[in-house]
């Protein structure tokens, strides 16, 4: 337990769970896939920045990574798939909830958040804030400062959402997108950071000056090797979630077909 510690982010984690809960009482109890989904989604959080992977995360550039992988693509696509917004919202006060609701829809500042919602707004901004912050100089300033450390991983985790709602229905923002487009959305992303992770391996000197700088890491390993697992990290398991999602998006767009084709009368002679 020594290398464990209270970020921030573990706020949010106890909030949203209260709320998952207070909202699922007098209104049906969630099917268990879904809260299940969506507790292990807030478990990912805490395991990426209160375990003690955050605490080698400052010495191994590959613990980094996975860090990032948790907050991008297994925490956030988890939470919306126990569809959390309409019992979170149940849980605020009638009265609040209603002043809130009308305060939010005639706000001229929701515009902005409404356009950024909509899925090519999306898609640029979750891999701009990936490819912006592992930019040489950012990167080295987040190991550098708290503060922009934990800005980092809000936008990671926030945009992380924005990102994943557009493939995952949480309702009520829904998708809108038929399956093709879902998929196109999805390899999209991967491919933006398979091109982040071949830039790791093919340069032959260590990207980050914080980790370059290292006189000692745990294993012993070289600034060079420990880039190249990072690359490793981000290729292979940073791929996982977007892998299941093309392929169950894949067959979902095939299910159409062999419907309509097993509805289709047989033709005899």
């Amino acid at each position: 337990m020594a290398h464990w510690s209270l970020d921030p982010g573990l706020a949010y984690v106890v909030v949203a769970a209260v709320l998952y809960l207070l909202g699922s009482r007098g209104h049906g109890r969630p099917a268990p896939l879904q809260a299940t989904s969506f507790f292990a989604g807030l478990l990912a959080i805490v395991v990426a920045l209160d375990s003690p992977i955050d605490f080698y995360a400052d010495q191994l550039f590959w613990v980094h990574m996975v860090q990032h992988i948790l907050l991008l693509t297994v925490a956030a696509p988890l939470i919306l798939l126990g569809r959390p917004w309409p019992r979170m919202w149940r849980a605020l006060p009638l009265g609040p909830r209603t002043t809130l609701a009308r305060t939010v829809a005639a706000a001229r500042w929701t515009a902005p958040l409404r356009t950024l919602a909509q899925p090519i707004p999306a898609w640029i901004l979750f891999n701009v804030t990936i490819v912006g912050w592992h930019i040489p100089a950012a990167y080295d300033a987040t190991l550098t400062s708290g503060v922009l450390h934990a800005c980092e991983h809000a936008m990671f985790f926030f945009c992380g959402l924005l990102f994943w709602a557009r493939v995952i229905d949480p309702g009520p923002l829904r998708p809108r997108l038929i399956w093709p487009m879902r998929i196109a959305y999805t390899v999209g992303a991967m491919v933006v950071g398979w091109v982040l992770a071949i830039t790791l391996v093919v340069v032959p000197h260590a990207i980050y000056h914080y980790y370059a700088a290292l006189q000692t890491r745990p294993g012993g390993i070289s600034a060079a090797t420990d880039q190249q697992l990072a690359a490793g990290m981000m290729w292979v398991p940073g791929s996982i979630s977007y892998t299941i999602t093309f392929l169950i998006g894949f067959y979902r767009w095939l299910e159409p077909e062999r419907a309509s084709g097993s509805a289709r009368p047989a033709i005899t002679t």
